[in-house]
């Protein structure tokens, strides 16, 4: 089974190897490289493009097994950075020399007086998001991700950060539709869609799964050797945000969740599956989770016991095995990888985060308003 209908094959991708970096807590180890060039030169990747194919690669280093994070470059001489692509938020923000807090002193700050073709303005926007937030100034520069160019790219430009202290993503590049901008730049994929740099408005997600590498985010196209059977198109409920509408959420042939149909944004910015608190208790009650701290646990031999919780999404099931939805923490004690969403309003909204997307290959189609 996988997510989303089929994309014709562009002979114009761009596609970015995510890196997944293991917990700090944990012993790094070289495993499961592609191959031996990844291992001599896993951190020197992102200015390497194939010549003839298109392709340019980027590793991304990932906090605590859950985020997907790749490199990019800003400004003239570039410099680089490591960000989340993030389909749940649509600015592009780095740490900058303006900034004092904590987190921004344990990152790269851009360094604007170094860039010959910095422009700053007197924009501010400030953004939540559910780690953190930030507060930010509006500049101009030029961007790179891979070989894709945006000059003259408006993003922001960190003067403080609270919560992102332990992350070791510098930023995020938000993928989500311009509406819902916080800094209202025009985002980098419009920009470039715009401009015609990529030949199909569409992006796409391979997200490696049990610590493996080659993960990637792919522009312009799909590259059809990263996943197998039949790509499934899911309209989205409205043009200007990737959400979807779930049929129902079961387990063993009960309805668990959704139950008259519900909401689900498609994040690649979220570890977790996130609902609303009433039924994630209830999942956590049917499965024998434990609350201990901010993380709800399991003995690790239920991995083989528990059932799916299956979504279905316009028809088509979407199972989610136990082996994926329950993960081992630092210490070798196993927990469930499902949260609480705390939303304002009173609605059966959910976030299908990288859990279910290291099952599912996923494209973005901002031609078609679908994924």
């Amino acid at each position: 089974l996988v997510l989303l209908g089929l994309v014709a094959f562009s002979e114009c991708v761009v596609k970015i190897p995510l890196r997944r970096v293991k917990t700090m807590r944990k012993t790094l180890s070289g495993k499961n490289m592609p191959n031996n060039f990844l291992k001599e030169h896993a951190y020197r990747l992102s200015q390497i493009s194939f010549r003839g194919s298109n392709l340019t690669i980027h590793p991304l280093r990932n906090i605590r097994d859950v985020f997907y994070m790749g490199n990019i470059t800003i400004g003239t001489p570039p410099q680089e950075f490591l960000v989340v692509f993030d389909t749940g938020s649509s600015d592009l923000w780095v740490p900058s020399d303006f900034c004092t807090s904590p987190a921004c002193s344990k990152h790269v700050r851009f360094r604007h007086l170094q860039s010959s073709t910095f422009r700053l303005t007197n924009k501010t926007f400030s953004i939540e998001y559910g780690s953190g937030t930030m507060e930010g100034i509006v500049a101009h520069d030029t961007v790179r991700i891979g070989d894709l160019v945006s000059t003259d790219q408006p993003f922001g430009l960190s003067v403080a950060e609270y919560g992102f202290e332990g992350r070791r993503f510098d930023g995020v590049l938000g993928l989500n539709y311009p509406n819902i901008s916080f800094s209202k730049a025009i985002p980098i994929f419009d920009k470039l869609k715009n401009e015609g740099a990529i030949s199909e408005p569409v992006f796409a997600f391979y997200l490696s799964k049990d610590e493996q590498e080659g993960s990637v985010v792919m522009f312009g196209g799909v590259d059809h050797r990263y996943y197998k059977g039949e790509l499934n198109w899911v309209p989205l409920i409205q043009a200007g945000d990737w959400s979807v509408h779930v049929d129902r959420i079961t387990m063993k042939g009960e309805v668990i969740g959704c139950s008259d149909g519900c909401t689900a944004m498609v994040d690649t910015g979220s570890s977790h599956i996130q609902g609303p608190g009433r039924l994630i208790d209830n999942i956590h009650k049917l499965i024998g989770a434990m609350p201990r701290g901010s993380k709800y646990y399991v003995s690790c031999s239920a991995v083989n016991i528990l059932p799916s919780i299956i979504f279905t999404i316009n028809g088509v099931n979407y199972p989610v095995p136990a082996r994926a939805y329950i993960l081992k923490d630092f210490t070798g004690n196993c927990y469930t990888t499902f949260k609480e969403k705390r939303v304002r309003i009173s609605t059966d909204f959910w976030i299908l985060g990288e859990v279910f997307l290291r099952l599912y290959f996923s494209v973005f189609d901002r031609g078609n308003d679908r994924i």
